[in-house]
């Protein structure tokens, strides 16, 4: 295994991208998925973080047990199966403050944009 992912597994988008993924790994066995929506999974126990962390963007983790988040959990899950060129731009000078806005943006509206909002998960928050 390369790289362990922690996905939600109730994000039907999520899991579009985590079966083409698993596809695309069929043969090679680099990636470890790791569904943070099944049910018993320790959030705490198996990363250190919490539930709402987890929930709050997509982690990653490293052969060394390092914690990555964000757009670098899909340059090192394309880099896995081989298409780490796909998101190469992503991580050039400019560009990859863009593409880290762009990404953040959709950690914190996927709920909302995938139909999941409930008063308690998609509410203003509090100032």
């Amino acid at each position: 295994m390369d790289f362990e992912v922690f996905y939600d597994g109730d994000c039907p988008l999520c899991l579009k991208e985590i079966r083409m993924l698993r596809w695309l790994d069929r043969n090679n066995g680099r990636i470890q998925f790791t569904d943070i929506a099944a049910e018993g999974f320790d959030a705490e126990g198996t990363t250190g973080l919490t539930y709402d962390q987890l929930m709050a963007e997509i982690y990653g983790r490293l052969p060394n047990g390092e914690l990555v988040t964000g757009m670098e959990v899909f340059r090192q899950l394309y880099g896995a199966v081989g298409l780490g060129l796909l998101f190469a731009p992503t991580a050039w000078g400019p560009l990859r403050p863009l593409f880290d806005r762009v990404y953040s943006f959709f950690a914190r509206n996927r709920l909302r944009i995938t139909g999941r909002c409930t008063n308690e998960t998609c509410a203003p928050a509090s100032q």
